[in-house]
Formats: C-alpha cells, structure tokens, sequence
C-alpha cells in the first residue's frame, strides 16, 4: 500500500528535482516525523534528501558513507557519476561560481535582480527564492573568457549541452541560466574550502563581479587538474539515463 513517504521518494526518483513549493516537498521540510521517516527509507538504500535554502529545488544523492563503495577507493576515485570529463567539470565549477555566488550575495542582502536599493529593514525576511535572485551570464562572454581553457568552442559546447541535459543549467538564447541542480549537487563545502576561503580570499574584498571572474579563472584551472569529486555524490542522473557509475 502506497503511503506519502513513498510516493515522494517515487516522485523524486521519477522526477530527478521537485521544487520547494510542492505540497509532499513542503510538508518534508516541515514536518519532523515525515521528515525523518523520508530519511529513514532513503537511508536504507544509501540516498538522502538534498535541499538548500538558496535552491529552488530539492533532490536526491548517495549518502557520503556508500560514496566508496559507489566512486571507489581514493586512489581510483571517480570525481563524477555523470561521465563528465575534466573539462567538463571545470566548466561546471566556473559556471557555479560566475551564476550560483553572485545569486548567493543577492539572496543573503534580500536584494533581487532588477533592485537597485536594498532595504535596510528587511535583513530578518526569509532568503528570497532563486529564481528572483538568480541571473545568468553570456555563452558568447564566457567563451571569450575561458574558451582557451576549457577546450575552446567545440568541447565547450559539447560540455554545456551536456550539463544542460543534466539540469545543472538551462540555455536561453546567448544567456546560460541556473538549472535546477547546479546550486543542489555542487559540494559547496568543498568548494568554499578550496576555492573561497583558501587562496583567494584575499579577493573576496574586492567587487562581486571580479570576484566572480577571479574565482571561476582559478576554478577551471583547479578543477581540470583535480580528480576528487566536485560535485556531491549525484544519483538523479539515473532519472535521464545516465549511467549512476560512469
């Protein structure tokens, strides 16, 4: 017999991503005994419940302790399960910093794309959903400035569709947007640890944009010659046919 519980994880499973706003999804968030029975099934098969106040959107990943079983011992580790090439992963991560860190500062200050003042009464409202504080950034600006890097037109191109297929980003036109994921299975930790907090911090007292820039040069640099994983233990690729162990 069919019980909410179940039927979330179905969804989610079938789905890949569920946004914040479902009612099953809502009621996870919220409700601590759904909450831990959703954890309790999801932990039994080695996933969890993936959410962040600055995503629109929740999904599922392997849990951290079934990670070497799946990705393997350190020394062989995969730093992906999406088949994703080095470069592809460098791109992945220049795109999280140039979309997801500007949208984080905007989420954190309440200010929206278009606002030009921010209000100073308004620090304790609730972090601002992604899709009112999230802007994309230009294909033709991004392959003027990493191109060279990361394999210039012709893989890069290959790359973002993959991604885009993947649901880490949407394409519009020239703009590249954030896709469901791209702010849920990145490993932030990490990220900040390596990226943010380590040698570029003295950059972060500089303006957002060049920030941005600075950090997602550094980025691809590191993530192309780094094979630990970036990207958090993803099992959602299994919705879209993507081999789980690729």
């Amino acid at each position: 017999m069919n019980d909410d519980a179940q039927i979330l994880i179905a969804r989610l499973l079938t789905h890949q991503t569920l946004r914040r706003d479902d009612k099953m999804v809502k009621r996870a968030l919220s409700d601590d005994t759904f909450r831990a029975e959703v954890d309790k099934r999801l932990l039994e098969t080695g996933l969890k419940l993936i959410d962040n106040v600055y995503a629109d959107h929740v999904t599922l990943a392997l849990h951290r302790n079934v990670e070497p079983k799946i990705f393997g011992a350190k020394d062989v580790w995969q730093n992906n399960n999406f088949g994703l090439t080095r470069d592809g992963v460098a791109l992945l991560v220049v795109l999280w910093a140039q979309i997801i860190l500007p949208k984080r500062q905007r989420q954190e200050t309440h200010q929206a794309v278009n606002d030009e003042q921010s209000d100073m009464f308004d620090k304790d409202n609730p972090i601002m959903r992604a899709e009112d504080a999230s802007t994309g950034i230009s294909y033709t600006a991004l392959l003027a400035d990493f191109g060279e890097k990361l394999g210039k037109k012709t893989r890069m191109d290959m790359n973002l569709g993959q991604l885009s297929k993947l649901g880490f980003i949407e394409r519009r036109g020239d703009v590249i947007l954030e896709g469901p994921l791209l702010d849920l299975l990145m490993d932030t930790d990490l990220l900040k640890e390596r990226i943010i907090n380590g040698a570029l911090a003295d950059v972060f007292k500089r303006a957002p944009l060049s920030v941005a820039r600075r950090v997602a040069s550094d980025a691809a640099a590191a993530a192309a010659n780094d094979s630990e994983s970036v990207v958090a233990d993803p099992v959602a690729a299994a919705a879209d046919g993507t081999d789980p162990q690729a």
